[in-house]
């Protein structure tokens, strides 16, 4: 490489990692519009469950065949960019395989990094047969049409490319490095176990050819990786980076332990107390202050591991799957929630990009305009999309907020629901039955 080449990469490398970092302060953004919680209890079980879920994907093996493929996927992909550190320094630097010194150990890791290239080469190709031709029902669902379903192909299709690429720029380097008195520039290092096979394809070549060959395939994987590091901002697959601070923030309490609102907490207890100070049970807001909402309508009424939740959904449809009310045909969708949410949350974020840090009002919400009422009222509550989900996601917890503001804020429970409150309010149970005839039945023969 001259030094011209040396301010090229420089100038690619700073714009790639330039966008990314931008694009990362605008998630941080999106995610703290939500309502602070306290998530810091408990550290040794936080990095214990990120450990498990994140890194070691226990979660994922509930389901075998895809856990496996995906294992394979995941770390294929991330110990082969350790490379990566390799290709900077050289760009950087114009020198060629900077940690050959390493010797043996540096044969070893450019063998691994080969045989898991071809690895992750099969399991992309079987991803791909399982989505576009065995179409699995998981897959097919209505929200998975138009981009969320292309974003998954694009994903596998740039996996390919840059597996592909990093065997030919070793094939090629090979071919170089085997050249009878050699090119001093390219000097013998690495084991090629994959490449090797793909080596024969430059015989007949010229020197010169291969060089420039070796130089397109470099320049095409560093800058494939820039290109898919910037498209995860737009993509699913962003879950690559917030899986691990998702499950290190997932809730830890039981699951169907749900939190109480403080407000209604205090108003029961001042009913309960006859003695209570009712303005101490519930003061005034301040002049100018707007009340607290109950619940939930819009993405800034949720807590922020809601929206990092929205942010790091894998849209694998393990939780629509698993979904009772989505199997007996009602139209929830677990995963649908998830994208609506994150949907939601960046129509507002680009509402403040365009008003200069401040959003102004849209006439929109998250709730009508993206989920209804009945989706949200045909969840049984049942926890089974926040038990399959593989990165510790709770859709649950969002629909149940937003329940919470139908009922509380707009008194629109389905009427059922609201004649067993009604009943519970006059009669003290659900039936409709007074407190006097509740023992009748004992009476009938």
């Amino acid at each position: 490489m001259s030094y011209l080449d040396n301010i090229l990469f420089a100038i690619v490398l700073a714009i790639g990692f330039g966008y990314f970092f931008m694009n990362l302060k605008k998630i941080y953004r999106n995610i703290n519009l939500g309502i602070d919680v306290d998530r810091k209890d408990n550290p040794s079980e936080r990095w214990k469950n990120m450990a498990m879920i994140a890194l070691g994907q226990s979660k994922m093996v509930k389901r075998p065949i895809a856990g496996a493929l995906h294992i394979v996927v995941y770390l294929g992909f991330i110990i082969i960019n350790i490379e990566l550190i390799e290709i900077i320094i050289d760009g950087l630097f114009g020198t060629h395989r900077v940690f050959a010194f390493l010797g043996s150990t540096y044969n070893f890791l450019i063998a691994s990094f080969e045989i898991l290239a071809l690895l992750v080469l099969v399991a992309v190709s079987v991803f791909w047969i399982r989505r576009n031709v065995v179409r699995l029902k998981r897959f097919m669902n209505p929200e998975m049409k138009g981009f969320p379903k292309n974003d998954a192909n694009y994903i596998l299709y740039f996996e390919v490319v840059l597996m592909s690429l990093f065997l030919l720029m070793n094939a090629s380097d090979l071919h170089l490095q085997n050249v009878p008195n050699g090119f001093s520039h390219f000097i013998k290092a690495g084991s090629f176990p994959v490449s090797q096979f793909l080596e024969p394809l430059f015989n007949g070549m010229s020197n010169e050819l291969v060089m420039l060959l070796t130089e397109v395939f470099w320049w095409m994987h560093i800058v494939g990786i820039l290109i898919f590091m910037n498209y995860l901002y737009f993509s699913k697959h962003l879950h690559i980076l917030l899986a691990f601070p998702n499950t290190y923030f997932a809730n830890l309490n039981p699951l169907g332990q749900f939190d109480n609102l403080e407000a209604v907490t205090k108003e029961v207890k001042m009913m309960m107390d006859p003695n209570a100070d009712p303005f101490a049970a519930a003061p005034a807001p301040a002049e100018g202050e707007v009340p607290a909402k109950f619940g939930a309508s819009d993405v800034q009424d949720l807590n922020w591991v809601q929206l990092l939740n929205a942010y790091t959904c894998t849209e694998c449809g393990r939780c629509t799957s698993s979904c009772p009310a989505n199997q007996t045909g009602k139209k929830l969708s677990p995963r649908k929630i998830m994208m609506d949410t994150r949907d939601r949350m960046e129509e507002v974020g680009k509402n403040i990009d365009a008003n200069k840090g401040i959003f102004i009002p849209d006439n929109k919400t998250l709730l009508n305009d993206y989920i209804t009422a009945e989706e949200l009222w045909a969840c049984t509550s049942c926890n089974a999309c926040v038990e399959e989900c593989p990165v510790n996601i709770s859709p649950l917890s969002i629909i149940m907020d937003m329940r919470r503001y139908l009922v509380m804020e707009q008194s629109a429970a389905p009427m059922p629901l609201n004649a067993m409150m009604t009943n519970i309010e006059n009669n003290g149970a659900p039936w409709q039955f007074n407190q006097q005839d509740r023992l009748n039945w004992k009476d009938e023969e």
